[in-house]
């Protein structure tokens, strides 16, 4: 690591020796820290805040990360080095558009996102496979055949609009795999379904869902709650 990164590390673990605080946080305790911290980091994207500010935004991410990492060294499970190498190898084995097996570079790469895409869930979809051949479970295998629908691998906690974002491009992207074609990049034809409002922009498709939001709340219905049990029908 950096010597930014190994001074960042040592900080926090004097923090946990020295800061009756610090040194009562843990892995549990944290979440409400991250969900915050990862707000805060998308509040300033979004609102184009200068670099000085996104820059102290990262750093606050980071620090969960170096927390968490520290307190799981604690207790003998792993270190921030682990957890940088654990990604390496995921980012390796992920992207092999990009990487060959063992981390070299591929002589040639994807001319289009669709093939990229094609590529990632193809690796996904044989680590899965190898996961099961591992396990060598019959209670292993009905759950890995079950995680193929929409939802596999989605946090349960994402925003309802997120999480049903996300569902159908997964969805969507396993039809086409089935059927042979070329996973797409974004949506499908981009239509609009029947009985649901115009919109041709951002902004428009911001109000149209405002709109569904405010009838919900005038019939007494919970418009989050409803879409993920419109997200959970569309995975089985």
């Amino acid at each position: 690591m950096s010597v930014a990164v190994d001074r960042l590390v040592e900080v926090v673990r004097l923090l946990r020796e020295h800061c009756l605080w610090t040194a009562a946080l843990t892995h549990a305790s944290l979440v409400e820290y991250l969900v915050e911290e990862s707000y805060e980091l998308v509040e300033a994207i979004e609102d184009g805040q200068p670099d000085e500010e996104l820059r102290g935004e990262l750093a606050d991410v980071l620090l969960q990360v170096v927390l968490h990492s520290e307190i799981a060294r604690e207790r003998g499970a792993f270190d921030l080095d682990a957890v940088a190498e654990a990604l390496t190898a995921k980012m390796v084995r992920r992207n092999r558009h990009v990487f060959t097996a063992d981390g070299g570079l591929q002589p040639s790469f994807p001319a289009t996102v669709e093939e990229i895409i094609a590529s990632w869930d193809a690796a996904k979809r044989e680590e899965r496979l190898e996961r099961a051949a591992a396990a060598e479970r019959d209670d292993v295998l009905p759950a890995l055949a079950a995680a193929e629908g929409a939802l596999e691998g989605l946090p349960r906690h994402l925003p309802a609009l997120a999480l049903a974002d996300k569902a159908l491009g997964r969805a969507e992207r396993r039809r086409a795999l089935d059927a042979g074609e070329p996973a797409a990049a974004g949506g499908t034809t981009g239509a609009i379904p029947a009985g649901v409002g115009e919109f041709a922009s951002e902004d428009e498709l911001g109000e149209l869902l405002l709109d569904v939001v405010r009838a919900a709340r005038d019939r007494g219905l919970d418009p989050e709650r409803a879409l993920r049990a419109a997200v959970r029908r569309l995975a089985v």
